[in-house]
């Protein structure tokens, strides 16, 4: 028997594996297109905290913003401050090492479960789905928050069914089940606990949601929400706080902007997040799995999957890629079903191996390369004279001078102002610009108010640059002069 190893059943070679097709596929190009989405409602905060050295409170512009806890703003912040710059590139790569975590985390943590090829495929099937590859190279929320229900799911999965104590079982998945909340709030406890409860059922295990172990964890999870969540609230006050929260978790239930159109289409475009692997899930066969224990794994992995996609992309005011966090115990399931021979071609047909698979594989690992290591350069090259928010900020920098204050009013979400090369302050008025000031700019809604002021006279501001970006705001720059 040759004594050489596989390349799979080591843990430094999958590990560099794992690290090239990652390096490959979220690397290039990564700063080259313009912010663009909710990019700058995770940027636009990072930079104030910086600046201000608040990091209970975000800020877009003047006003707190409410929305969504800060551990995104956080990052960001962290990120331009180690590498000392403020870009695409530093803005987003903690996204992209959020997605290698969950990597790292399924052929490490999860590779006693998995097995050691197992555990390779559920890292390629999670690095190489296209839900991952748009938004793990973006700094959105849905890359950070997904990545860290992935590991909370991932370390659940891994350790109970390595049976081990319900204290390893609990507190390293509620740990991550925190930072998620400092993410999005509570909505990865859906998914999280889907898993859990189907699991649990299957295997008639129900004690185990009773051990003390469980609420330890739900303890250190709400603990590490109520570390900035109690000096958030005493910050700004509880009614405002609450309001809004309250607003932002109705409104999705109620559908306050609801179109049918986009929400017949939440399961096919959930569906489309997991492509290409999606194609293979028709192949999978239960009664093929050698073990009764995996085969009953896998029916509790289908239950928690299925049912909280459809739940959430059901939801009047749902929107497909809120059920993202599908995709870890999808690939999971794959890789479980792969490594222990639950893939069959129609009628039991195998073709004598598994080669067709594994052709399989390596043809859309191939094209998860293609796509991040070629087709966003491209895009990116393609794209370069057509960004219209740098093209607005550079009309802007045209008519500043480099070292001038300039004050925006009341921008609220504006991503132009990532580009402004000139120091920025932010007023929530006209009536609020010091009289020192030489330049400034308003929104369209107060161009009128920002040119008929006299609080400057002699002196008058008048309008001498206009820009447009794709959010279709226009802002004016003014200057305050004879």
């Amino acid at each position: 028997m040759s004594n050489i190893q596989h390349p799979m059943n080591s843990r430094i070679q999958a590990f560099l594996i794992v690290l090239l097709v990652w390096s490959v596929v979220y690397l290039p190009a990564l700063g080259s297109l313009a912010i663009k989405g909710e990019e700058g409602r995770r940027i636009l905060p990072a930079i104030q905290m910086l600046k201000t050295g608040d990091y209970v409170v975000p800020q877009v512009g003047s006003n707190p913003y409410f929305r969504k806890p800060p551990l995104v703003n956080w990052l960001a912040a962290a990120s331009f401050k180690f590498f000392g710059a403020r870009n695409e590139w530093t803005a987003r790569l903690p996204s992209a090492l959020a997605v290698l975590a969950v990597a790292i985390a399924f052929v490490t943590v999860a590779r006693v479960s998995l097995g050691p090829k197992g555990s390779l495929i559920a890292a390629l099937i999670w690095l190489t789905n296209i839900g991952m590859i748009e938004k793990g190279r973006l700094i959105e929320i849905e890359g950070l928050y997904v990545s860290i229900c992935g590991l909370a799911i991932i370390c659940w999965l891994s350790f109970w069914t390595q049976k081990k104590s319900a204290w390893l079982i609990w507190v390293p998945a509620s740990i991550f089940l925190g930072l998620g909340m400092l993410t999005k709030g509570p909505t990865l406890l859906v998914f999280f606990y889907a898993i859990v409860l189907a699991v649990v059922w299957q295997h008639k295990n129900s004690r185990l949601l009773i051990h003390p172990a469980h609420f330890i964890g739900f303890t250190i999870m709400l603990g590490i929400f109520a570390a900035w969540a109690v000096p958030f609230v005493r910050t700004m006050t509880i009614p405002a706080a609450m309001h809004n929260w309250s607003i932002q978790f109705t409104g999705r239930l109620k559908g306050t902007e609801f179109q049918f159109v986009n929400w017949i289409l939440n399961i096919p475009r959930g569906l489309i997040y997991f492509l290409p692997w999606l194609v293979l899930f028709p192949f999978l066969r239960f009664s093929k799995f050698r073990d009764h224990n995996q085969r009953q794994l896998a029916h509790a992995l289908v239950w928690g999957t299925a049912l909280p996609f459809l739940i959430v992309n059901l939801v009047p005011g749902g929107i497909a890629r809120y059920s993202m966090p599908y995709l870890v115990p999808a690939s999971w399931l794959l890789a479980m079903s792969y490594a222990d021979g639950a893939l069959h071609w129609p009628g039991g047909v195998r073709l004598g191996s598994e080669n067709p698979f594994a052709k399989a594989v390596i043809a859309f690992v191939g094209l998860g390369l293609v796509i991040g290591g070629i087709g966003y350069p491209l895009t990116a090259l393609a794209l370069r004279g057509r960004q219209q928010v740098t093209r607005a900020a550079a009309t802007i920098n045209g008519a500043l001078p480099g070292d001038e204050i300039v004050y925006s009013v009341n921008p609220r979400y504006v991503p132009v102002l990532f580009y402004i090369k000139a120091p920025l302050e932010y007023v929530s008025s006209v009536a609020d610009l010091p009289e020192e000031t030489h330049y400034f700019l308003v929104r369209a809604d107060n161009e009128v108010e920002a040119a008929s002021t006299q609080k400057w006279a002699p002196r008058k501001a008048h309008p001498i640059a206009r820009a447009t970006d794709y959010t279709k705001q226009e802002m004016i720059l003014f200057e305050v002069g004879p």
